[in-house]
């Protein structure tokens, strides 16, 4: 067993097949097949699943898998240790980031981190807010960029403070400037899944004043929904920063839902195994700056930590 034979086989998981693999670890298929099949021969066992829809682990490679990233990630933070520095911060951190957050944080941090920390290579992962729950639990960001409700934050780093809003099509009613929870219901939503943060969030506010939403459409895409509230297909409950391009450009508008307002907690959040890396440490220090900056300068529809 090889660590380059570990690093492809993890890989080829996250992939979900051999192909995407071998474009994401730059490495020919034929070799990443040959690596993972020395595997199955080595320990004496199937490792992967391979059909049409790509690949899935067997109960021996759920295993490994678990012990893989493991000891990947022991390898890596030896690396970083003897290379790092606070002083001069070096490797690679991963972070996780909703779909949201990532329209209007993304490009700046990673201008940042290429302006300030040019030792450091930062891997963004896009996604919506239940993959990245799981993800993170499951140790595979060094940071994550998570949603939380005010009263839920605990250790975590407080990065802004949103109020959710109805995401409106042009030219549709209401064309009030905030509209009141009681009546979200006279609207067809489309909205993300029940896994999703801003969802949980918003349904237990509406459960707890006894009130009902149209929910037409459950999608685990931001783009889809912002699509379908463009198009004149439905409504949606999102925060402004979600929408911030779409609505400087006229296409919907953000009405704000009041009576009572629902505000989330964007956060911070850091795998603890991770705390000790000078590279992940940087990373995490510069992010709530360049968050406070955004939103000083207008750039995200949020209210600062501290404000009031």
């Amino acid at each position: 067993m090889e660590i380059r034979q570990l690093r492809y086989f993890v890989g080829v998981v996250e992939a979900g097949s051999f192909t995407k693999a071998a474009g994401f670890l730059n490495v020919a298929q034929s070799a990443l097949s040959l690596h993972v099949r020395q595997l199955e021969e080595g320990f004496g066992t199937q490792l992967l699943i391979r059909d049409r829809t790509g690949v899935s682990v067997t109960a021996s490679g759920a295993k490994l898998l678990d012990r893989a990233r493991a000891i990947l990630r022991e390898i890596r933070l030896t690396e970083v240790e003897l290379t790092n520095s606070p002083a001069s911060p070096a490797g690679e951190v991963t972070i996780g980031i909703p779909s949201g957050a990532a329209r209007v944080l993304s490009g700046p941090l990673l201008d940042s981190v290429r302006n300030e920390l040019p030792k450091v290579s930062l891997k963004m992962v896009e996604g919506m807010t239940g993959p990245l729950e799981e993800w993170m639990a499951a140790g595979r960001f060094d940071l994550a960029v998570l949603y939380r409700t005010t009263d839920s934050v605990g250790r975590m780093t407080v990065l802004a403070r949103e109020d959710l809003c109805l995401v409106v099509p042009s030219g549709e009613p209401p064309f009030e400037e905030s509209i009141c929870l009681a009546d979200l219901h006279a609207f067809p939503l489309a909205v993300p899944m029940r896994n999703n943060n801003v969802r949980r969030s918003v349904a237990d506010v509406v459960a707890q004043h006894g009130c009902a939403l149209d929910v037409k459409v459950e999608v685990d895409s931001l783009s889809t929904i912002i699509n379908m509230v463009v198009e004149g297909k439905a409504h949606s409950i999102l925060a402004p920063s979600a929408v911030q391009k779409e609505a400087s450009q006229g296409l919907v508008r953000t009405v704000k839902i009041v009576d009572p307002v629902i505000t989330r907690s964007v956060v911070l959040a850091v795998n603890s195994k991770d705390e000790r890396s000078a590279a992940v440490s940087a990373v995490r220090k510069l992010i709530p700056r360049v968050a406070r900056e955004l939103i000083e300068n207008r750039g995200w529809a949020a209210a600062a930590p501290d404000a009031a």
